[in-house]
């Protein structure tokens, strides 16, 4: 089974380039992030003649999230748990059908820049949201993959320029460590598993020059439970994308489990 995250920064806006990937990578599950579009604006009808079942948690102008699944899903879920007055489209999970079930979890997890305000306090916010939610899910003991643009640089290696993030949002030492803490309930980073060299970027920004020159950072990740790490077996960051016509600034990345 061949798992995708991908940021299209807009899914209306960029429909075609990301139609002709999906029909190039022909992937079984994709979440996708950034889809700036309410539920009834998503273009399902173009994914479905493409085989796709669809699910939507969108949001006008803004963030949105989308689930497509060659199979059907169940127990949909859009949202994340965990405070009733969050409004912002982040989140949506559900339970890919097979021999082999997998619970798939796209995120669109916050920026939180500028440090020091309340866009910090959100994300980190966030994010303890979800590290709470998914240690409810591993009880389940099941294949589960936590897949999105997470926002977060991991590592000094995940950056080609890492002195040009240190105040920002996506390198803070908060962040980096409640990105550890997810995998400290056991979650497994595919990417690390795979191959975990340095360079391995999956976002170059629209400015100055960044995708020529290379300037790019690891923020797109899928987290693993040992019930689907076991079956991890490629990864796949599709880096050619970025130099198409009207690009998203991320890439989508691709993982296969056994199943």
């Amino acid at each position: 089974m061949r798992l995708a995250t991908w940021n299209v920064n807009s899914i209306n806006a960029r429909l075609q380039t990301v139609l002709d990937w999906f029909e190039e990578a022909a992937p079984d599950v994709a979440v996708l992030q950034e889809i700036k579009c309410v539920d009834e604006k998503f273009p399902a009808e173009a994914f479905e003649r493409l085989g796709y079942n669809v699910a939507v948690h969108g949001q006008k102008t803004y963030n949105g999230v989308a689930m497509l699944s060659k199979t059907p899903m169940e127990d949909i879920r859009r949202g994340l748990p965990g405070d009733d007055g969050d409004e912002q489209a982040r989140y949506i999970e559900a339970v890919i059908s097979g021999p082999v079930p997998v619970r798939m979890v796209g995120i669109y997890l916050p920026n939180g820049n500028p440090i020091g305000t309340d866009k910090f306090a959100y994300k980190l916010a966030w994010m303890e949201r979800l590290r709470t939610h998914a240690a409810g899910l591993l009880k389940f003991e099941e294949p589960l993959v936590i897949a999105g643009d997470y926002n977060v640089i991991p590592r000094r290696e995940d950056a080609d320029k890492p002195e040009g993030w240190l105040g920002d949002a996506l390198f803070q030492p908060e962040s980096r460590a409640a990105w550890q803490a997810m995998q400290n309930l056991g979650l497994t980073d595919a990417y690390m598993q795979m191959d975990g060299a340095a360079g391995g970027y999956t976002f170059w920004d629209y400015q100055a020059g960044a995708w020529p020159r290379n300037h790019g950072i690891r923020i797109d990740h899928a987290l693993l439970s040992p019930q689907a790490a076991d079956r991890l077996t490629g990864f796949e960051i599709h880096r050619d994308v970025r130099g198409r016509e009207k690009p998203s600034d991320h890439v989508p990345v691709v993982i296969e489990l056994t199943l």
